[in-house]
């Protein structure tokens, strides 16, 4: 007859830890919900859609005439880079290729990245999409967004009685 050693209840068992749970749970949570407006037709709330490929950094201001939008785009020349809007959304597209070719067994280190790239961003309300206009500039893209009238802000004069 073999003597087994005395093990504590669950021994050899992974522990549960809720703090591991919480991220993918908040997740899941909101992928449910992103699933529900799009089945519902609800326009997403985030103003930046979709990425594809490598993701060019974007940044966005609310100035009192229009909306600008900034996107680096380093190294990727302007005839490839293609600005489109369609509905509510405004594309930005281009490839960034790279500028000799290296074989793998000489990189010592490669952080930047290359090839097509995809971006979507919800248009805010009130643009007027018919004026939206860019320009390209040492690697920085502006978009530039006008407001319409009646989403401009207005002064409006208090008088004292």
């Amino acid at each position: 007859m073999a003597i087994e050693r005395w093990r504590p209840f669950g021994w050899g068992l992974k522990r549960w830890a809720p703090a591991r749970v919480i991220p993918t749970f908040e997740e899941d949570i909101e992928n449910m919900f992103e699933r529900f407006e799009r089945m519902l037709g609800v326009p997403r709330r985030r103003a930046i859609v979709e990425t594809r490929g490598w993701s060019p950094l974007v940044e966005m201001f609310d100035r009192k005439d229009e909306i600008l939008l900034r996107a680096d785009l380093p190294g990727v020349k302007k005839e490839d880079v293609h600005v489109s809007v369609t509905g509510d959304v405004l594309s930005i597209e281009g490839e960034r290729k790279a500028e000799e070719e290296v074989k793998d067994e000489d990189y010592y280190c490669c952080e930047r990245a290359y090839g097509r790239f995809y971006r979507e961003v919800l248009l805010p309300a009130g643009v007027q999409k018919e004026k939206i206009d860019s320009e390209y500039k040492e690697g920085i893209l502006e978009i530039h967004m006008p407001k319409a009238e009646e989403v401009k802000p207005k002064e409006i004069e208090v008088k004292v009685k």
